[in-house]
């Protein structure tokens, strides 16, 4: 018989529980969540989106024509629903790991603009100037596509972290004979502040075989270009 003091005795305190185990478990929950908050809000958005028009088409009356002054209404209320559905589909590519993807090409400064999008309100909460030098139209070639969105959000989440309150961060990608270009600038000499950021991003930038480097408040990751 095993008493309750010896199994008591057999669990880990509070401060014997490792953050990465228990930061793991937390983050097996977010994709479930992200499905279900997904569906829960679509929904309601759907709904308003088609009594939007049902009453576009009560308002035009006679005339066939909305009035100008409602019809901007009308115009300001598609747009923010339209906004809201568009944050939703950026948070759930950027934040939920679905499970590896194929390999190919992976649009690198297209969901550069789209994760700097996502990490707004980070940025603005800081006050910090971002300064976008997106070449457009640069592909990465990557053995796990999926992956990018991993790499975009570590870098910049990193970069925001680290620069001064009002300061600039500057978010470059461009084409580099066979390469393609990440390079994140936060313009901060501080000691490195996210040593597990970086030692994460160093390992699975290996294990894909991209190269990734940081230098004070310089990190650039470098992929093979499409």
């Amino acid at each position: 018989m095993v008493s309750s003091m010896a199994m008591a005795s057999s669990v880990p305190s509070v401060q014997d529980v490792s953050d990465p185990v228990v930061g793991a478990a937390r983050y097996d929950a977010v994709p479930p969540l992200m499905d279900s908050l997904l569906h829960d809000v679509r929904n309601p958005l759907n709904a308003l989106a088609i009594h939007l028009e049902v009453l576009s088409e009560k308002l035009k009356g006679e005339s066939g024509q909305v009035p100008a002054t409602q019809e901007k209404n009308l115009k300001a209320m598609r747009e923010q629903i339209a906004r809201v559905d568009g944050l939703l589909k950026l948070f759930s590519d950027f934040i939920v790991f679905r499970g590896a993807g194929p390999s190919g090409d992976a649009p690198l400064s297209d969901a550069t603009g789209k994760a700097l999008d996502v990490l707004g309100h980070e940025s603005r909460r800081r006050r910090l100037q971002v300064t976008r030098a997106i070449e457009p139209d640069v592909q990465a070639r990557m053995e796990d596509t999926t992956e990018l969105g991993f790499f975009l959000v570590q870098v910049l989440m990193r970069a925001f972290q680290r620069a001064d309150q009002g300061g600039t961060v500057v978010v470059a990608v461009r084409a580099e004979g066979p390469h393609a270009v990440l390079e994140v600038v936060d313009g901060s000499s501080a000691p490195e502040r996210a040593s597990d950021t970086v030692a994460a991003l160093t390992l699975r930038a290996a294990q894909l075989g991209i190269e990734f480097t940081v230098l004070a408040g310089t990190c650039r990751l470098v992929f093979p270009r499409a």
